[in-house]
């Protein structure tokens, strides 16, 4: 973009987040075809970006010094070849490579920007996207819900987590939660959760054996991932589907041998992998031959965000924003995500 610059925090080595995130003026990148320039209004904080800060478990380890960042909220500024039309248009957006969101100024792929409508106010508009995309993969796309079934959600504070929730509810399904403080559970409740577990305190498993006549859930919405493992798989009624949608509680296994497959046998439940990943229906093909993996295309992305700013502007769903943080503040913020200090989303704001 010629010699037009930003403020972006970016990591020049890899650290906790107060001591290596560094304010830098810095260029402001072009799109390249396919993609959006998309001027930050907002920037929701995730767990995922705690690796591209500390160098933790990635897929992908970006070349020192980036900005992390894989969500933000904003309008498109400008566009590469082929994405003219999204010029003007409000966004929520995940980030190229999963990188660059935490700046003034990030190039988003288009095929992973879906329109925010000028009549959702911030925070709200920013917080929406991931969790309530997250959430409604993994609990109808994944574990096709039906009203009246049983669902054990974890972390259910947290960003998918309490989306999770008020999904499953105002889908008709009865919601057990866990989380791990008193605050964080009467947030659950008002959510509409029917049952609430303190993990740190409470064998989660004979709570949800006695609240369900001993039959187990038909449905685990696992954040959590190792830590809650036996006790979800010891959760599920036969026939039960387990949704492994993260890794927070080590996200080491990610990568690892982790999965014993006599406990999967022994459940006689499904196990059902969710990856947020929006393609263009070429890259999907490509994808599938190169690296095996299944991702979804835009045109879901598309319908799920629909589905979702319907159930908004309806009042069945809303946004859960535990704070919200000037972009000077960006640091402290994630540090205290990071020391699981927050609850429901953190939003920062450039403006």
């Amino acid at each position: 973009m010629g010699d037009e610059t930003m403020r972006a925090w970016r990591v020049h080595t890899y650290g906790d987040p107060l001591d290596v995130l560094r304010l830098d003026e810095v260029p402001v990148p072009a799109p390249e075809a396919g993609e959006l320039l998309v001027r930050v209004e907002g920037i929701p904080l995730n767990l995922n970006d705690l690796e591209r800060i500390n160098g933790g478990n990635m897929m992908v380890r970006p070349e020192l010094p980036y900005s992390p960042g894989m969500e933000v909220l904003g309008v498109v500024e400008a566009a590469g070849e082929g994405a003219e039309s999204f010029v003007g248009r409000r966004v929520a957006a995940t980030t190229k490579m999963a990188i660059g969101g935490y700046a003034e100024l990030a190039v988003c792929p288009a095929v992973a920007a879906f329109d925010m409508p000028p009549e959702v106010p911030m925070p709200d508009a920013a917080a929406l996207f991931f969790p309530f995309h997250l959430a409604w993969i993994g609990l109808f796309d994944r574990a096709e819900l039906l009203a009246g079934e049983t669902v054990l959600i974890h972390a259910a504070a947290g960003g998918s987590g309490s989306a999770a929730v008020q999904l499953a509810t105002d889908a008709g399904a009865r919601v057990i939660a866990t989380a791990g403080s008193e605050a964080k559970l009467e947030l659950c409740r008002q959510l509409g959760a029917d049952v609430t577990i303190d993990y740190t305190t409470t064998d989660i498993a004979e709570v949800v054996l006695a609240e369900t006549g001993g039959r187990g859930v038909d449905v685990v919405f696992d954040n959590v991932g190792q830590a809650v493992w036996d006790a979800s798989f010891k959760s599920l009624a036969y026939n039960g589907r387990y949704v492994m949608m993260g890794f927070a509680s080590n996200k080491e296994v990610a990568d690892e041998p982790f999965v014993v497959p006599r406990s999967v046998a022994l459940s006689n439940a499904k196990l059902c992998g969710v990856m947020l990943n929006y393609q263009s229906d070429d890259m999907v093909g490509f994808l599938k031959g190169a690296m095996g993996w299944n991702v979804a295309p835009s045109s879901l992305g598309a319908r799920i965000q629909a589905e979702i700013l319907e159930r908004y502007r309806a009042g069945r769903v809303r946004a859960v924003v535990g704070e919200v943080v000037p972009f000077e503040e960006l640091p402290r913020a994630i540090d205290a995500m990071a020391n699981r200090g927050t609850i429901g989303r953190v939003v920062i704001t450039t403006t």
